[in-house]
Protein backbone atom coordinates (compact mmCIF):
# COMPACT_ATOMS: atom_id res chain seq x y z
CA UNK A 1 0.00 0.00 0.00
CA UNK A 2 1.63 3.86 -0.84
CA UNK A 3 0.95 6.43 1.32
CA UNK A 4 -1.51 7.86 -1.40
CA UNK A 5 -3.68 4.90 -1.08
CA UNK A 6 -3.69 5.20 3.10
CA UNK A 7 -4.68 8.44 2.73
CA UNK A 8 -7.28 8.07 0.12
CA UNK A 9 -8.94 4.89 1.00
CA UNK A 10 -8.79 4.64 5.10
CA UNK A 11 -7.35 8.00 6.52
CA UNK A 12 -9.76 10.37 5.17
CA UNK A 13 -13.03 8.16 4.92
CA UNK A 14 -12.23 7.09 8.46
CA UNK A 15 -12.06 10.41 9.79
CA UNK A 16 -14.20 11.50 8.19
CA UNK A 17 -17.13 8.68 9.44
CA UNK A 18 -15.03 9.36 13.13
CA UNK A 19 -16.77 13.35 12.53
CA UNK A 20 -19.97 11.69 11.34
CA UNK A 21 -20.73 9.34 14.40
CA UNK A 22 -18.68 10.95 17.65
CA UNK A 23 -18.16 14.30 16.62
CA UNK A 24 -14.24 14.47 16.14
CA UNK A 25 -13.68 17.13 13.91
CA UNK A 26 -11.25 16.42 11.04
CA UNK A 27 -8.54 18.75 10.90
CA UNK A 28 -5.50 18.91 8.66
CA UNK A 29 -3.18 19.11 12.01
CA UNK A 30 -5.19 15.61 12.56
CA UNK A 31 -5.23 14.38 9.26
CA UNK A 32 -1.19 15.17 9.07
CA UNK A 33 -0.39 14.02 12.35
CA UNK A 34 -2.55 10.48 12.11
CA UNK A 35 -0.51 9.81 8.19
CA UNK A 36 2.90 10.62 9.65
CA UNK A 37 2.27 8.22 12.50
CA UNK A 38 1.36 5.29 10.66
CA UNK A 39 4.38 6.22 8.27
CA UNK A 40 6.50 6.47 11.50
CA UNK A 41 5.17 3.00 13.08
CA UNK A 42 4.76 0.91 9.90
CA UNK A 43 6.24 3.08 6.94
CA UNK A 44 2.66 2.63 5.82
CA UNK A 45 3.09 -1.02 5.14
CA UNK A 46 2.43 -2.98 8.33
CA UNK A 47 -0.46 -4.28 9.97
CA UNK A 48 1.12 -6.88 12.25
CA UNK A 49 3.91 -5.93 13.71
CA UNK A 50 7.15 -7.73 12.96
CA UNK A 51 7.87 -10.51 15.61
CA UNK A 52 5.02 -8.80 18.26
CA UNK A 53 2.27 -7.89 19.38
CA UNK A 54 0.81 -4.53 17.71
CA UNK A 55 -1.87 -4.00 15.58
CA UNK A 56 -2.52 -1.71 12.44
CA UNK A 57 -0.59 0.49 10.40
CA UNK A 58 -0.47 2.43 13.49
CA UNK A 59 0.97 -0.30 15.64
CA UNK A 60 -1.54 -0.50 18.59
CA UNK A 61 -0.52 -2.55 21.52
CA UNK A 62 -3.75 -3.82 23.54
CA UNK A 63 -3.15 -2.23 26.91
CA UNK A 64 -1.10 0.86 26.32
CA UNK A 65 -3.19 2.68 23.44
CA UNK A 66 -6.40 0.26 22.94
CA UNK A 67 -6.65 0.38 26.77
CA UNK A 68 -6.16 3.79 26.93
CA UNK A 69 -8.72 4.67 23.95
CA UNK A 70 -11.39 2.06 25.55
CA UNK A 71 -11.01 4.25 29.05
CA UNK A 72 -11.13 8.31 27.50
CA UNK A 73 -13.39 7.39 24.71
CA UNK A 74 -15.89 4.82 25.20
CA UNK A 75 -19.16 6.43 23.81
CA UNK A 76 -16.96 7.60 20.79
CA UNK A 77 -15.59 4.21 19.99
CA UNK A 78 -18.60 2.57 20.84
CA UNK A 79 -19.82 4.63 18.14
CA UNK A 80 -17.82 3.42 15.66
CA UNK A 81 -17.92 -0.01 16.80
CA UNK A 82 -21.75 -0.08 15.99
CA UNK A 83 -21.28 1.29 13.07
CA UNK A 84 -18.45 -0.88 11.08
CA UNK A 85 -20.28 -4.10 13.32
CA UNK A 86 -17.47 -4.92 15.33
CA UNK A 87 -18.09 -6.04 19.24
CA UNK A 88 -16.92 -3.18 21.79
CA UNK A 89 -14.89 -5.51 23.45
CA UNK A 90 -10.95 -4.93 23.80
CA UNK A 91 -9.80 -8.17 22.72
CA UNK A 92 -11.95 -8.34 19.58
CA UNK A 93 -11.05 -4.52 18.85
CA UNK A 94 -7.75 -5.22 19.10
CA UNK A 95 -7.83 -7.99 16.73
CA UNK A 96 -10.33 -6.29 14.50
CA UNK A 97 -7.50 -3.36 13.81
CA UNK A 98 -4.89 -5.52 12.28
CA UNK A 99 -7.37 -5.96 9.26
CA UNK A 100 -10.33 -3.18 9.44
CA UNK A 101 -8.25 -0.17 7.94
CA UNK A 102 -11.25 2.57 9.25
CA UNK A 103 -11.31 1.14 12.57
CA UNK A 104 -7.90 1.83 12.90
CA UNK A 105 -7.88 5.15 11.63
CA UNK A 106 -10.65 5.86 13.88
CA UNK A 107 -8.35 4.54 17.15
CA UNK A 108 -5.89 6.65 16.03
CA UNK A 109 -7.49 9.61 15.77
CA UNK A 110 -8.72 8.92 18.96
CA UNK A 111 -5.54 8.30 20.56
CA UNK A 112 -4.79 12.05 19.62
CA UNK A 113 -7.79 13.29 20.75
CA UNK A 114 -7.60 12.05 24.47
CA UNK A 115 -4.94 14.22 25.11
CA UNK A 116 -5.91 17.73 25.87
CA UNK A 117 -3.47 19.31 24.08
CA UNK A 118 -4.16 21.21 20.66
CA UNK A 119 -2.60 19.16 18.33
CA UNK A 120 0.53 20.68 16.54
CA UNK A 121 0.10 23.16 13.54
CA UNK A 122 0.72 22.08 10.45
CA UNK A 123 4.25 22.60 9.75
CA UNK A 124 5.55 22.16 13.20
CA UNK A 125 7.45 18.96 12.85
CA UNK A 126 9.30 19.14 15.81
CA UNK A 127 6.07 19.69 18.02
CA UNK A 128 4.45 16.66 15.95
CA UNK A 129 7.63 14.35 16.91
CA UNK A 130 6.87 15.47 20.35
CA UNK A 131 3.66 14.66 20.23
CA UNK A 132 3.62 11.77 19.05
CA UNK A 133 6.39 10.77 21.77
CA UNK A 134 4.42 11.63 24.36
CA UNK A 135 1.06 9.70 23.44
CA UNK A 136 2.28 6.50 21.11
CA UNK A 137 5.13 6.66 23.74
CA UNK A 138 7.33 3.80 21.16
CA UNK A 139 9.76 1.54 22.92
CA UNK A 140 12.17 2.49 20.19
CA UNK A 141 11.73 5.71 18.73
CA UNK A 142 13.82 6.73 15.51
CA UNK A 143 14.16 10.49 15.08
CA UNK A 144 16.34 10.22 11.94
CA UNK A 145 13.49 8.53 10.32
CA UNK A 146 10.44 11.21 11.50
CA UNK A 147 11.69 14.26 8.98
CA UNK A 148 10.91 11.98 6.02
CA UNK A 149 7.80 10.84 7.43
CA UNK A 150 6.34 13.98 8.61
CA UNK A 151 7.55 15.35 4.91
CA UNK A 152 5.39 12.74 3.09
CA UNK A 153 2.15 13.30 5.48
CA UNK A 154 2.47 17.06 4.80
CA UNK A 155 2.71 16.84 0.99
CA UNK A 156 0.08 14.27 0.44
CA UNK A 157 -2.16 15.98 2.92
CA UNK A 158 -1.34 19.56 2.16
CA UNK A 159 -0.44 19.87 -1.58
CA UNK A 160 1.33 22.95 -2.42
CA UNK A 161 0.03 24.69 -5.56
CA UNK A 162 2.90 25.78 -7.84
CA UNK A 163 2.88 29.92 -8.01
CA UNK A 164 1.75 31.08 -11.62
Amino acid sequence: MTPRDLLDRFIDPGLVMLERLANVSVTNPARVLVMAIAGQESEWQARLQIGGPARSFWQFEKGGGVDGVFRVTPNQLRAVCQELMIPFDQTEVFEAMAWNDLLATCMARLLLWTDPRPLPAVGDEEGAWNYYLSIWRPGAPHHETWHARYETSLALCIPRRPVS
